[in-house]
């Protein structure tokens, strides 16, 4: 029997009574499904997650993908994970019916994944992957493109990559120089290195897939000369046949965690014979190739949230079966120990988890709302206005559970003692699974950039009005009620905090120029997330305490007495550190931009 790593009645409550997904099948565009079949898609993704990716958690960490042949051999159930992600739908499940799609809202495919990542982290990666590669070749790519991958893709048969970093260039885009040479077919000649591809090459499947970026010979420099390709490993010929396409792997990394799932450098066109072909238009690749990242990104964080997740549950089980100690007033030792779990020290450790976890599941899962609305829009403006929150929030939807599951995963540890840190319990794999994520897809500095350089920014504002907007919306909600008022409060002011640095940071960015006003960036995204988890929390507390008013079934009178304790832990505990942060923020001092590269001579 598979431990417990998420819990079906958190994300059901989650999905139906904090987002309210049944109100997206009152659009079109989602009106064919309904609440029977949603339930019936949770129930099997989570036997399917205890059933199919948990059995096999620790032996894809302790089985490292190993190059041979020129092939990279993985964990043999890889094989089996694509193959039923594919038939089953898994992989297709939010793409259009006229791709042969679920149609489903992304909200629910989160959800799901949610489920995957917290069984089996590394081995979840693989279906996602190939879908965020399948749907930027459906959103930007010719009918022959399609065609020719999508369809294989979809059934889990080729895997597909996100091909962007090279040796030289790290997160600086604008400094790759992988070159693609146009051919009198349409074709083109690619030739290059990347490095830090994802399931960049393995056993598991027929054929990879990647979505290269790469520069026309000739193309202008910079970002602005970036085009995406198709370039698999093996290229489809006219009979039917694969042939290989001169992409080879030169090197598999030897990780620290996340060990289920290769991490390569590939060697491409070395032969002069990689071909690729050219998705949408020339030095467009940087733009399309961000629908993916952003949705990568959302990606990365539902998966820090889930491996964090299964941690908090391994420490919980961990509480309450481990006697130790008594209470501090308890001198009588002829009296039984307690479990660890009645300890002032360890409801603080698992309130923080849970704090957390459940903050970060939520958010991202309001981002998943807002892409669904966003798809199903008929009203430009709408679309519109949806996008550009979920374009606001996605820098914190991906660094909060990465920067802050790190910190929790160590709870989950620390709630062990001793045991946390041996293998014979899977919380120090988690540990280690997790680590990856501030990395992952854009750096926590570069989401930091982000957020107050570019999304606080855009549109003379626009996204960051609609945010201000949306919280507006549950802050009325909690001053009508006299037990929410106190919260409401305290995340009035905190958001009124985030509105003073903000504006003195544009003061900052007009008379110091960029050094100065993004110096400091990542402490204003740290200070964001404490505000918007906080909005997370609150909106929760409220859809519990209108569920204990309302008298719903006793099986859940524990789960939201639960959330409502939660949320006053995260407005007492977690929220008033904001605070040291504006203190910081409204400083005039650039002490990380000004300090001479020497001061760490020694």
């Amino acid at each position: 029997m598979a431990a417990k790593f998420a819990s079906e009645k958190n994300v059901k409550f989650m999905l139906y009574e904090v987002h309210d997904l049944m109100s997206l099948t009152k659009l079109e565009y989602f009106s064919m499904h309904n609440k029977k079949a949603f339930d019936m898609i949770l129930d099997a993704g989570m036997q399917m997650a205890k059933d199919m990716y948990y059995p096999i958690f620790k032996e894809m960490d302790e089985v490292h993908p190993e190059l041979a042949d020129g092939t990279v051999k993985v964990h043999a159930d890889v094989k089996k994970i694509m193959k039923e992600a594919g038939e089953g739908g898994w992989i297709s499940a939010c793409f259009p019916l006229e791709f042969d799609g679920g149609q489903l809202p992304t909200m629910l495919n989160c959800a799901t994944h949610h489920m995957f990542g917290a069984a089996n982290y590394s081995g979840s990666v693989y279906p996602g992957l190939t879908s965020g590669a399948a749907k930027l070749i459906t959103s930007f790519g010719d009918k022959e493109l399609i065609d020719t991958y999508v369809p294989n893709m979809l059934d889990g048969k080729w895997q597909g990559t996100m091909a962007l970093t090279e040796p030289q260039a790290g997160s600086s885009l604008a400094d790759i120089t992988t070159t693609a040479y146009p051919q009198e077919d349409g074709s083109y000649k690619i030739k290059g290195q990347k490095v830090f591809i994802s399931a960049g090459d393995h056993d598991g499947v027929e054929n990879i897939v990647h979505l290269m970026l790469a520069k026309i010979e000739g193309a202008p420099p910079g970002v602005k000369g970036i085009s995406l390709f198709v370039a698999p490993k093996y290229r489809p010929t006219a009979d039917g046949k694969l042939e290989y396409n001169d992409i080879a792997v030169s090197q598999v990394f030897h990780k620290m965690g996340y060990r289920g799932a290769p991490i390569t450098e590939l060697a491409i066109g070395d032969k002069g014979e990689c071909v690729g072909w050219l998705v949408g238009k020339p030095h467009h690749g940087l733009k399309y190739m961000f629908q993916m990242m952003n949705g990568a990104r959302l990606d990365v964080g539902n998966a820090a949230t889930s491996i964090a997740c299964a941690a908090y549950y391994a420490s919980l089980d961990y509480a309450k079966q481990r006697p130790q100690g008594r209470r501090l007033g308890q001198k009588d030792l002829s009296k039984p120990q307690v479990s660890i779990i009645e300890h002032a020290d360890v409801k603080r450790m698992l309130l923080q988890q849970k704090a957390i976890v459940e903050g970060s599941l939520s958010l991202i899962l309001q981002c998943h709302k807002y892409e669904d609305l966003e798809t199903a829009a008929t009203d430009p403006e709408e679309a519109e206005k949806y996008n550009l929150l979920c374009e606001i929030l996605t820098p914190i939807a991906k660094t909060y559970p990465s920067e802050m599951g790190i910190i929790s995963t160590s709870n989950a540890i620390q709630c062990l003692g001793g045991y946390g840190y041996c293998q014979d319990f899977p919380v120090e794999q988690y540990y280690r699974d997790i680590r990856i994520h501030p990395i992952h897809e854009g750096t926590t500095g570069i989401q930091g950039m982000d957020l107050l350089g570019r999304k606080v920014v855009m549109l003379e504002g626009k996204a960051f009005k609609l945010f201000k907007e949306e919280l507006e919306k549950t802050l009325v909600l909690a001053e009508e009620s006299d037990e929410y008022k106190e919260y409401a409060a305290l995340l009035r002011d905190a958001l009124a905090d985030i509105e003073e640095v903000t504006a003195h940071k544009m003061k900052v960015a007009a008379t110091k120029g960029a050094e100065a006003f993004l110096a400091d960036a990542c402490l204003y995204l740290e200070m964001f997330g404490y505000m918007t988890i906080g909005w997370q929390w609150l909106l929760q507390a409220l859809m519990a305490q209108k569920g204990l008013d309302g008298g719903k079934a006793k099986k859940m009178k524990d789960l939201y007495e639960g959330k409502i304790i939660t949320c006053k832990y995260f407005f007492k505990y977690e929220l008033i550190k904001a605070k040291a942060l504006k203190i910081r923020l409204m400083e005039d001092d650039y002490l990380t931009a000004e300090a001479p590269a020497s001061c760490f001579n020694d």
